[in-house]
């Protein structure tokens, strides 16, 4: 899930408190709705692949898509709204988001869908910074806490929800449409979103002295393309000169992108923020957590369609208990993370790899068991511990002049770490042929995020 990139409050008067509810409902209803689509083909994509073609390639760019686009511009899109306006871009977001969402469904072609993934993206980060930025300027900030913590409970609903309802309409092929009616039901959704948010949203002009970093976005764009590409590809056709130089053109242009952030007068990432140790520990920490689970999701999806030829619905099913395990951990972290702090955080990560390697010992041991359910349940709870916690403690040490700034990187790095996982743990699910492999790169890499627990502050930001 991902938090809140938080802009300033517009200085304009708070609406009245049933209006404020209303704006909140609709901001949330977009929110759900772009997380609806985010998680949906970690099930479909086997049977997208299955009718498009595309093979494992597809398979793997049809999560990746989204979230590289997402990652890359979602500090950008924020941007964008404090400049024009956040109203526009809401509405600019969420119709993009949904004609994109139609043009999923009408994919002919691997590439079609691969394309149409990027637009759904590239709108989805326009969309979701403003949704929070809108809010902070109609709540009082007395009430604004209220306001965001309707967004845990309801993210995480949406998170068990969306595969299975994905999982479902595939099974039923509505009116013959298979995995498409998943993407064209936003004609419907969407469309309604847009109407609630034309009749409610309050208006504003922005601020135009805002500044947005061109150059370093599209380096950032042209670091992940670039590594992407040579995973995927690499991992498709075999390792040979190309994959390998995408990754090496990969590497160049990080260190470019990472020049440009010293330079550049409104950078995505604020370098005194690099030199803050605390920041940074967890900064990598939450890029290699979030890319071991998301690989490893998507990794379980497949083996339970393709090794133990489980139909969606079934392998929707089997991974429900996962999404249980988030939001129940989740919701108890707040409880705990003013009195243990990084501790918490350390706690999640154990539990996620007991519960990668109970996965993994099921797997070898009973595969098409039901014992899986009791590991890939405690792997549930370890990462909503972790996703309850471990920005909040990231930002623990960080001033709150530049709380905006960070809580938009981490926002972004959570995104993009998303599209590095589901690449980096698939290739190796491929490469290898065995779900036992991947289970295990992520067990290492969890382990790995153990030790860097320690750099982190001891305690949780202050929330007000």
């Amino acid at each position: 899930m991902t938090t809140p990139v938080t802009s300033s409050p517009s200085a304009t008067s708070p609406p009245a408190d049933r209006r404020r509810w209303a704006i909140l409902a609709v901001v949330l209803f977009a929110s759900v709705l772009d997380l609806l689509d985010a998680t949906i083909t970690n099930i479909a994509a086997p049977s997208i692949a299955a009718d498009l073609g595309g093979g494992e390639a597809l398979v793997q760019w049809l999560g990746a898509s989204y979230a590289l686009a997402m990652g890359v511009l979602l500090v950008v899109g924020g941007r964008l709204g404090d400049r024009y306006g956040r109203r526009r871009l809401f509405l600019a977001g969420v119709t993009g988001f949904t004609v994109a969402s139609v043009a999923c469904g009408l994919a002919f072609d691997p590439a079609s869908a691969v394309v149409f993934r990027l637009a759904q993206g590239a709108f989805g980060a326009l969309l979701i910074p403003q949704g929070f930025g809108i809010l902070g300027a109609v709540f009082p900030r007395d009430e604004i806490g209220r306001a965001f913590g309707v967004f845990a409970p309801a993210l995480g609903l949406s998170a068990v929800c969306g595969p299975v309802l994905a999982g479902f309409l595939i099974d039923a092929d509505v009116l013959g449409l298979g995995w498409r009616v998943m993407f064209l039901i936003n004609i419907v959704l969407g469309g309604l979103a847009v109407a609630l948010a034309v009749r409610l949203l309050p208006r504003d002009d922005g601020d135009r002295a805002v500044g947005i970093d061109g150059p370093g976005s599209a380096l950032l764009a042209a670091t992940m393309l670039g590594l992407l590409y040579g995973l995927i590809d690499g991992s498709a056709h075999g390792w040979t000169a190309f994959p390998v130089g995408c990754l090496a053109l990969g590497a160049v242009f990080l260190v470019l992108f990472a020049l440009r952030q010293r330079t550049a007068a409104a950078p995505l990432i604020e370098p005194s923020l690099l030199a803050n140790r605390g920041f940074t520990s967890g900064l990598v920490l939450g890029l290699v957590f979030h890319a071991a689970v998301s690989g490893l999701l998507l990794v379980l999806s497949l083996y339970l369609q393709n090794d133990l030829r489980r139909t969606p619905a079934q392998a929707a099913l089997g991974l429900t208990p996962v999404a249980v395990g988030i939001i129940l951990a989740s919701l108890a972290a707040h409880r705990f993370i003013a009195r243990l702090g990084r501790r918490l955080v350390l706690v999640g990560l154990l539990l996620t790899l007991t519960g990668a390697l109970g996965t993994l010992a099921a797997v070898e041991t009973a595969p098409g068991s039901w014992l899986l359910s009791l590991p890939v349940l405690v792997t549930g709870l370890g990462m909503g511990t972790c996703f309850g916690t471990l920005y909040d403690v990231t930002l623990g040490d960080v001033a709150p002049a530049g709380s905006g700034s960070a809580s938009g990187s981490l926002s972004a790095v959570q995104q993009l770490a998303n599209s590095i996982g589901a690449a980096a743990v698939t290739t190796v699910y491929f490469h290898t042929g065995g779900v036992t492999p991947s289970l295990a790169v992520v067990a290492a890499l969890t382990f790995a995020c153990c030790g860097l627990v320690r750099l982190m502050p001891r305690g949780a930001r202050a929330h007000h």
